[in-house]
């Protein structure tokens, strides 16, 4: 069964904090309606799944589809680029909007992608630094998408080191999907972007859930979707942060009171092996989650086998949330309503 804490810090966060996730997605969505390619990814109700699961009712957002990316992260670094091209451009020219830039960050999965992606569509270059751990299959993508791509370190976080360090060097623009001191407009940005999938999940649902589960990695995802809930719903759903336990980040900062970073194995969630949280997410999560999650390796394994015999098809990092459901997430019981994120489907990224 997955470890749970309780967030003590609910209603009034962790001291001192001064930047939080936005919760509106109008800014978002505003820029998105101007996109051919962006069209609102499915909500499945998965009723044989609520019962292997022992609840009432299963809602999961699909972000396989999201953009023809395969990812959530769709939404988050292509959207900071397409805002910036958005004002950089002269008249309907998008496509060479941002000619001479070049964007640069570290990525253990699909933000890479979506860095790539917006830098190809608005015409800047994209350098992506990935880690060895990374799978050179998805350095392939990223190459097909004319990203540069470089390997450094053996964890994201010596990777993010890297590519910290050639944007100072270079005179390139950071594009982090965390924030830490001094480096917070972007990846506030970023979470922006997610709040698009938040908006459209509130209003597909239609009536407020009563548990809302949300993977994390530095939980960039999980803080703009529980702020758009808290928004939306007020205090009444249950939203429960799941992370793998090799990579407890938020839950050993919750239980620190204070940002920490963690320590573990190489995960399996590779997309949640963050060692480090998001300072804004941080925030916004011991603002508004209610309880924090770890599963194991196994745990999050057997869910993925369980989600695919029912047509759901995805990584483990992708179903993290639902895998922590599966395995018996302390608190949820039969007349629960719960929802969860697919947020990524089967590919190499």
């Amino acid at each position: 069964m997955p470890i749970s804490i309780p967030n003590s810090f609910r209603g009034a966060g962790l001291p001192n904090q001064t930047a939080f996730p936005e919760s509106s997605a109008q800014a978002v969505s505003a820029l998105l309606a101007l996109c051919p390619v962006h069209t609102q990814t499915p909500l499945i109700e998965c009723m044989a799944l609520a019962q292997e699961a022992g609840v009432a009712k299963l809602s999961i957002k699909d972000e396989r589809p999201r953009m023809g990316l395969g990812s959530f992260k769709a939404l988050g670094a292509a959207y900071v680029i397409a805002h910036a091209a958005d004002q950089a451009r002269q008249g309907d020219d998008w496509a060479t909007a941002l000619t001479g830039q070049t964007y640069v960050t570290a990525s253990a999965g699909n933000h890479g992608l979506s860095v790539a992606a917006g830098a190809r569509l608005f015409g800047a270059r994209a350098v992506i630094y990935l880690s060895e751990t990374v799978p050179e299959g998805f350095a392939t993508r990223l190459r097909d998408m004319g990203a540069q791509v470089e390997r450094a370190g053996a964890t994201y976080e010596a990777s993010m080191e890297a590519a910290e360090q050639a944007a100072v060097s270079q005179g390139w623009t950071l594009l982090s999907d965390s924030s830490w001191p001094g480096y917070i407009e972007l990846p506030h940005r970023v979470m922006e972007g997610y709040l698009q999938l938040a908006a459209e999940m509130v209003a597909q649902i239609g009536t407020r859930p009563t548990h809302i589960l949300l993977q994390a990695g530095v939980g960039g995802l999980a803080a703009a979707v529980a702020a758009h809930a808290r928004l939306a719903w007020g205090d009444g759903p249950v939203i429960i942060v799941v992370e793998p336990d090799a990579a407890p980040a938020l839950f050993d900062s919750i239980r620190a009171g204070q940002l920490v970073t963690s320590s573990g194995p190489v995960s399996s969630m590779g997309r949640l092996d963050c060692k480090t949280p998001s300072m804004i997410a941080l925030a916004g999560l011991a603002r508004d989650a209610d309880q924090f999650v770890t599963i194991t390796e196994e745990e999050a394994a057997e869910g993925i086998a369980r989600l695919a015999q029912h047509g759901l098809q995805t990584t483990p990092s992708g179903g993290a949330g639902l895998a922590a459901l599966l395995a018996g997430v302390p608190g949820i019981g039969a007349e629960a309503h719960v929802v969860a994120i697919l947020s990524e489907g089967t590919g190499d990224a």
